[in-house]
């Protein structure tokens, strides 16, 4: 018994389902539901024409006046209208669906020009020369000549060390040279003698030697006391510092009155050289080729520095030279562009980037590096037509800089392509096109400024032709 009633559950319950999935078909299916509910609205009006005779046969009157209302009636049955709704519902969605297949799109125009071939690299600013100025010498301190910050020339006064005791020495040196050139003036008179006395047998032969000795002797003191005024000299003139190159004197290290030495490691002060100043930046190995090619044509390459965000133009100077080996850990080789820094712009140790122009093409097909794109069957552009409708034009790049791209083949002067809105595009589709200027511009007025002739668009736009 039980599994007879188990057995009866379950058959209902498949009958159910089977019912409830069948009036949903029918609800979500409204061509099948229209049809139905015609193939009724027919059958009545069948059984209606078929009756209608009958009851004349059997005598019956009718109000000549109603029957046209009857007939009117049966074909104005609500199953009827709906079929006839439902159909008009379709034909409206597929209309509005074909006018909605066009796709905005920005387009802009080939044009003919020149297009920069450059290299950008990080660098840093480098002075060319770096100078910390130390004493040679120790002593006090006497004198500061310089005020920090100070742009400086060579030659220019530092700062004064106290010169008494190098002055002392000088003449020390110096009485030391009188007293050696007085003996050496005594020598060479007792030599004169020997020199006769030897000659007349008179002396002995050792004697004339021995006094020839001294005198070569004392020629050597006199070199080596004039070294040692020389010496003392130096000295005075080290006391007395300056600037040993043009630049900018940095912050003072000592102050005046401080007793320095010469193996004083912090120094006095540092003078930097900032103009000219150079900034040494990186390639990646695979240019140097290009780069060498054109260095060694003659060419002197033009270097432009900007600021870390690239957004602020900061000096322009040329290419001095590159290092003479890659790094093998980066891959990459360094260069050092010259720039004259008149107006200070560059400072020791800044970070810029660097845009180095190597070579300019000519009279060339130049579109937005937007406007290409990457498939598998190659490089290619979309294409607008005369029918505002795109093709996929294959195209062959050359040189590219950071916005623009020149076409070696494929497209010529004047044509327009698609520079956004390429994701919905095929080959073929219908496209509403706006200029590349055009898409700045308020939305109050956003007419296209570049209209194919002949199109939609050109019909709608001011001046244009009434439909």
């Amino acid at each position: 018994m039980a599994a007879r009633k188990s057995a009866f559950r379950r058959v209902l319950w498949i009958g159910l389902c089977g019912l409830v999935a069948a009036g949903v078909a029918w609800y979500y299916w409204p061509a099948g539901r229209d049809t139905d509910q015609a193939g009724l609205d027919q059958a009545e009006k069948s059984s209606a024409a078929k009756e209608q005779p009958a009851s004349i046969a059997a005598g019956k009157t009718q109000d000549p006046q109603n029957a046209p209302q009857s007939q009117n009636a049966a074909a104005d049955q609500p199953g009827q209208g709906q079929a006839a709704t439902g159909r008009q519902r379709k034909k409206k969605a597929g209309a509005g669906a074909g006018a909605s297949d066009a796709v905005p799109v920005i387009v802009t125009t080939v044009r003919t020009g020149d297009i920069s071939v450059s290299l950008n690299g990080l660098g840093t600013v480098t002075p060319l020369a770096t100078v910390v100025v130390k004493p040679q010498l120790s002593g006090y301190l006497t004198e500061i000549g310089f005020t920090e910050g100070q742009l400086v020339k060579r030659g220019d006064f530092l700062a004064q060390i106290d010169p008494r005791p190098y002055q002392i020495a000088l003449e020390q040196a110096q009485g030391q040279l009188a007293r050696d050139q007085a003996l050496l003036r005594n020598a060479n008179i007792d030599l004169a003698r020997y020199q006769k006395l030897s000659a007349q047998d008179s002396i002995a032969h050792q004697q004339l030697d021995t006094q020839l000795s001294l005198v070569q002797q004392l020629q050597g003191t006199i070199i080596s006391d004039q070294a040692q005024i020389d010496t003392a000299r130096l000295d005075l003139d080290y006391c007395h510092i300056t600037a040993p190159v043009t630049g900018r004197v940095g912050l003072r290290q000592v102050d005046q009155g401080n007793y320095v030495q010469a193996g004083d490691a912090t120094g006095l002060v540092v003078i930097t050289q900032i103009q000219p100043i150079s900034v040494i930046f990186t390639i990646p190995e695979d240019n140097i080729p290009m780069v060498q090619r054109r260095m060694l044509a003659g060419a002197t390459l033009a270097a432009t520095a900007y600021d870390r965000s690239q957004s602020t133009k900061l000096a322009t100077g040329t290419l001095a030279t590159l290092d003479n080996q890659i790094d093998i850990g980066t891959g990459t080789v360094k260069l050092r562009a010259q720039f004259d820094n008149t107006d200070s712009n560059l400072f020791p140790n800044q970070f810029v980037n660097v845009t180095l122009l190597v070579d300019t093409e000519h009279a060339a097909a130049i579109v937005p590096v937007a406007a290409i794109q990457h498939g598998s069957t190659g490089t290619f552009v979309y294409l607008v037509t005369a029918k505002n409708t795109v093709a996929v034009q294959p195209v062959t790049i050359g040189t590219s800089s950071s916005q623009d791209v020149a076409v070696l083949s494929g497209l010529k002067a004047g044509d327009q392509v698609v520079v956004d809105g390429v994701d919905m595009l095929r080959d073929g589709s219908k496209v509403t096109v706006s200029e590349l200027g055009a898409a700045k511009s308020s939305s109050a007025n956003a007419v296209p400024t570049n209209v194919i002739p002949g199109s939609k668009a050109a019909q709608r736009a001011p001046g244009g032709a009434a439909n």
